[in-house]
C-alpha cells in the first residue's frame, strides 16, 4: 500500500554504492515517487516501526495473550536472554 511522506522533518544522509542508488533512482521514477518517499516505504515494508506503532503492537499482543503487563514482562525477559545466549 502506498502512503504518503509528505510530512518529513528530517533528513538523512546515506551512502550506496553507485549502482543501488542508480536501481532507487530508477525504481522511484517508475512508482513516481521520491526517493525518500521510496526509502520511507521500503523501510515500513521491512518492519521498522515507529515508537508508536511498535508501543500499539506490544499493546495488542499483551491483550491477546491474556497474560498480565508483568508476565508479560516477564516471558519478554526471559525469551530475549534465551535468545541472546544462542547467538
Amino acid at each position: 500500500m502506498h502512503r504518503c511522506y509528505h510530512s518529513f522533518m528530517a533528513r538523512l544522509t546515506i551512502s550506496l554504492p553507485d549502482d543501488l542508488h542508480q536501481a532507487l533512482k530508477e525504481t522511484a521514477a517508475r512508482r513516481r515517487m521520491g526517493l525518500g518517499e521510496l526509502v520511507a516505504e521500503s523501510l515500513v515494508a521491512c518492519g521498522v516501526k515507529t515508537r508508536v506503532a511498535a508501543e500499539e503492537l506490544v499493546r495488542r499482543a499483551r491483550a491477546a495473550s491474556g497474560l498480565s503487563a508483568a508476565a508479560a514482562d516477564a516471558l519478554a525477559q526471559r525469551e530475549t536472554r534465551a535468545a541472546r545466549r544462542r547467538s
